[in-house]
Formats: structure tokens, C-alpha cells, sequence
């Protein structure tokens, strides 16, 4: 009987593409981290709700999917990509609905290109990608041209402009989180066009205008009136938030429409927020001004009200 004493090459070759589970283990461990990016983190951050609402433990999902707990940390953080594969099986072991599986696959295939659309169903305030990233931001700027910035509604003038009361809540809840101890640095850009105009009547304006003027004394906290007297500029045409956080991340600038939002953290379109953001410091009225026109319009809907 011949005994090999040799193992075949062919062997050989094969073994070194297949490495055993903890050399797999260890190659995970040094993948390096990558940035992370407002895309990869909004699908970090939806794979962590499911696994949540299975009510499995990072280590049960990594040993159920034979990963390392620093593989699954990373790509629930954002700092690491998989396969849409991978992503499609972590949701399956957790039994994630038909729904959510279309819903976060649709974003693990996605281009990253430094742009990207979300529907806004119902409204922009739920969206993941924004609340994600307003909780987690370092320093907020916001303008709207024509109406009082979302950050800085009312419950009641919410409710007037949109007609859903859920959105109203949704806003009053972003507003809650800006002033937690550790929120985030806030501009509000007021255009005074948005003081005259008019929104669910004399009542809602009046207490609208005498919210704004009481917010001017939050900390963290500045809105800023461009007045009508202002010089016309471009900045003053759409509207526009950025998002500032603590490095190495990358501002993150967003612009609402009706039916979508679209996010941006591609450095040439920041580079544009940040000069529109600029350009709108220089049109307002300072900060004791700004708290004077809020009042002079709280009083004069408090008369046209009477």
C-alpha cells in the first residue's frame, strides 16, 4: 500500500483559501476602520434596531453568524461595510419583516456618493437619517425662507402650516432634544418675512412670536432675524440646515422639500452650506435685536387679536 508523503499542491492551495473560523476571526479583527459616513451610519444605526427588537445580544448575532463582536460593532457603528449578502442574513436571523429587510437593503446597495434622498413618510422630523445625526451633532445652523424654521415651531403653528399634529410632536421633540445639557451649539436664521406671514391665525402667531422671543434666552441657543431691510442675496432663497459633529466625522447639510429630503456630506456641496451659512451671519440683526422684533410682533398680534 502506498503511503503519500507528500500533501498535493493543489491541497495546499485550496486549505489557504478557506481559513479556519478563528483565523477568520482574527482577519475580521484587522480590517481596518474606515470613516465613517452619514449613509453608513443611518444603516449601522437601522441593523441595531432590529437586532434590539429581537431582543438578541451583539454576542448572540456575532456567534450566530460565526462574525467577531468587533465585525458587528463596526458595521453598526458605520466604521465598516459587508455584503449585502451579510446584511440580508443578520436581518433574516433576526426576523426582521419583509418590510424593514427591503427598506435597509435598499440602503446597503445604495451608491455612496456623498448624496442621497429619503422620502419623508410621514414627515422629514422622523426620518432616521435626521434624528440620527441631530443627536449626535457637535453644532446646528438652520434657515427657511418663509415660514419659522422647524427647530424653533410651536405645537400649534406646527399643526396650522402641516395639518398633522403628529408632525407638530415630532418637532417639539427635536426642539427638546437641542436642549438637552449636551445638545448641540443651534443657529436659527428668522427671516422676517416669516414674522408677517401669517399661520393658523392672530392666536398662534402671538404665542409663536412670544416662544421665539422666550427661546432667545436658551443657552446653546441663538435665533437671528434677517430683516426685510436685508441686502437680496442667493443665501436667502432656499432653505438649508448643516450639521456639524466631532471630527474625524464630516459635517452633514440637508434641504427639505415636499416629499423628500436630501442629505449631503460630499465636501464640495458642505464647502457651499458653509459660504450660504456665512453669507446669512452677515444679513442678520444681532442677537438683542432679534429678541426686540420678536416682541414687537408678539404685541402687535396680541392687539390684532383683541
Amino acid at each position: 500500500m502506498r503511503v503519500l508523503t507528500k500533501i498535493p499542491a493543489p491541497y495546499i492551495l485550496l486549505r489557504k483559501s478557506i481559513p479556519l473560523r478563528g483565523e477568520m476571526l482574527e482577519q475580521e479583527e484587522k480590517v481596518p476602520a474606515r470613516l465613517s459616513t452619514a449613509r453608513s451610519r443611518e444603516l449601522g444605526e437601522e441593523l441595531r434596531r432590529v437586532r434590539h427588537r429581537s431582543r438578541m445580544s451583539s454576542a448572540q448575532v456575532a456567534e450566530a453568524l460565526g462574525w467577531s463582536l468587533g465585525k458587528l460593532s463596526k458595521l453598526e457603528t458605520g466604521s465598516r461595510g459587508t455584503s449585502p449578502w451579510e446584511i440580508g442574513t443578520l436581518l433574516g436571523r433576526c426576523g426582521a419583516d419583509k418590510a424593514t429587510r427591503d427598506r435597509v437593503l435598499a440602503i446597503a446597495v445604495e451608491a455612496d456618493t456623498g448624496n442621497f434622498v429619503r422620502r419623508n413618510t410621514p414627515s422629514a422630523d422622523t426620518l432616521l437619517a435626521l434624528t440620527l445625526h441631530e443627536n449626535a451633532a457637535r453644532t446646528v445652523m438652520a434657515y427657511e425662507p418663509l415660514t419659522v424654521p422647524s427647530l424653533a415651531q410651536t405645537e400649534d403653528y406646527a399643526t396650522a402650516l402641516t395639518g398633522d399634529r403628529s408632525v407638530a410632536r415630532a418637532r417639539a421633540a427635536r426642539q427638546d432634544n437641542l436642549r438637552r445639557p449636551t445638545g448641540p451649539e443651534t443657529v436659527v436664521f428668522v427671516h422676517e418675512a416669516a414674522l408677517r406671514l401669517v399661520v393658523g391665525g392672530t392666536k398662534v402667531m402671538r404665542d409663536q412670536m412670544l416662544r421665539l422671543a422666550l427661546m432667545c434666552g436658551w443657552s446653546n441657543f441663538s435665533l437671528l432675524v434677517v430683516p426685510m431691510a436685508a441686502n437680496s442675496h442667493g443665501a436667502l432663497r432656499n432653505p438649508a440646515t448643516l450639521l456639524t459633529f466631532t471630527p474625524p466625522t464630516k459635517p452633514l447639510a440637508y434641504t427639505e422639500t415636499d416629499s423628500a429630503t436630501v442629505f449631503h456630506d460630499d465636501p464640495a456641496v458642505i464647502a457651499e452650506y458653509e459660504a450660504k451659512m456665512r453669507a446669512l451671519s452677515h444679513l442678520v440683526l444681532s442677537a438683542e435685536q432679534s429678541r426686540e422684533v420678536f416682541a414687537h410682533w408678539a404685541d402687535a398680534y396680541d392687539k390684532r387679536g383683541r
